[in-house]
């Protein structure tokens, strides 16, 4: 099996002691580091109503990103569809397109990327927050943009086109922590994330169902799967087992509803957690991949090969920008990644 390729997924994390200007600026950093370190793509998530996320709005960020790199594809992962209007999720992308084309990827997701009172403060009525139509959505979003017509041949949205018009929709890519997007990516020939570092339970399952459902399309002649992992990594296990501190405290906090900015090593080291708390932190590592170089890239191909992963999108939640950075370099010299040459272009695919 050749070695899967690597991407980061960035929830642009605001530490203790942080601002989330400064948040904002460090995925800036961290973006152009990756850009030259052989990375993939650069994805932003969308998370809203965080004191320790600052990824409400991944096309802002996506625009700001692609203007500072060359050879990484840039995308959401995800936009959170029933959040936003499908014409406007088509204008904003396509406008995206125009302006970097061939390097903009459209990852779509589901869920709200939220609690569900500021969920139902960005879809605006309850029948919305309860609505479970999102490949009605999808195919509204695809057929503003012109790629399929609509459903009824007198909808009332027949004649509104998504501008700039003469653009195609960049790639879109079906992102999930169950099977439904992955049935859904399988039979329209798209391309596939599973969030392994949150729903690890689900995950053979829902790569494997991709993979024996896909149907070959205009868009990917066969399948290709993403998955995505949490780590941490340093120079030693020991050190890797310390700023891991913040991963396990972050799921505490977040599995308990504690809604506060990411938390240092030494505030997790203080941390008093409970029986639950502890088993919780259990959890967490079971999940995450830390530790040395080696031992990182040994436990990646692992999971990649288990998996059917053809890439590996990596999210790190680790305090320090500046130990971020060093955990993804890395990681980037343990897969001997390739660095691009000056002038190469973000491959389509």
């Amino acid at each position: 099996m050749p070695l899967p390729r690597l991407s980061i997924l960035d929830l642009i994390p605001v530490g203790t002691g942080s601002t989330g200007p400064r948040a904002l600026r460090n995925s800036l950093d961290l973006a152009r580091r990756a850009d030259r370190l052989g990375f993939t793509r650069y994805w932003i998530a969308e998370h809203h109503n965080s004191r320790g996320l600052a990824s409400s709005a991944p096309e802002i960020m996506i625009t700001a990103i692609a203007r500072e790199t060359e050879h990484l594809r840039v995308g959401s992962g995800g936009i959170m569809l029933p959040n936003h209007s499908p014409l406007k999720v088509a204008e904003t992308f396509l406008t995206l397109e125009a302006l970097y084309p061939g390097r903009i990827d459209l990852g779509l997701g589901r869920a709200p990327g939220t609690d569900q009172l500021t969920a139902l403060a960005l879809r605006r009525s309850m029948e919305a927050l309860t609505a479970d139509d999102f490949p009605e959505q999808l195919s509204q979003l695809r057929a503003f943009a012109g790629e399929e017509a609509f459903s009824e041949p007198d909808h009332p949205f027949q004649r509104i086109r998504a501008s700039p018009a003469d653009i195609t929709l960049p790639p879109i890519w079906l992102l999930g922590s169950s099977g439904f997007s992955a049935r859904l990516a399988a039979e329209q020939g798209r391309g596939f994330a599973f969030a392994y570092h949150f729903s690890p339970e689900a995950a053979y399952s829902a790569m494997h169902t991709y993979r024996s459902q896909f149907r070959p399309s205009a868009h990917l002649e066969r399948p290709y799967a993403i998955l995505g992992v949490s780590v941490v990594c340093a120079e030693t296990d020991e050190r890797a087992d310390l700023l891991a501190g913040t991963h396990d405290l972050l799921w505490v906090n977040f599995r308990n509803g504690r809604n506060g900015p990411i938390p240092s090593p030494e505030e997790a080291r203080a941390y008093a957690y409970s029986p639950m708390e502890r088993q919780q932190v259990g959890v967490a590592r079971s999940i995450l991949v830390c530790g040395s170089p080696a031992r990182v890239r040994a436990r990646l191909l692992e999971l990649a090969e288990q998996m059917g992963a053809d890439e590996l999108m990596v999210t790190s939640h680790i305090h320090d920008h500046a130990e971020r950075v060093r955990s993804y370099e890395l990681l980037t010299g343990a897969f001997e990644l390739p660095r691009p040459a000056e002038g190469t272009r973000a491959s389509a695919e």
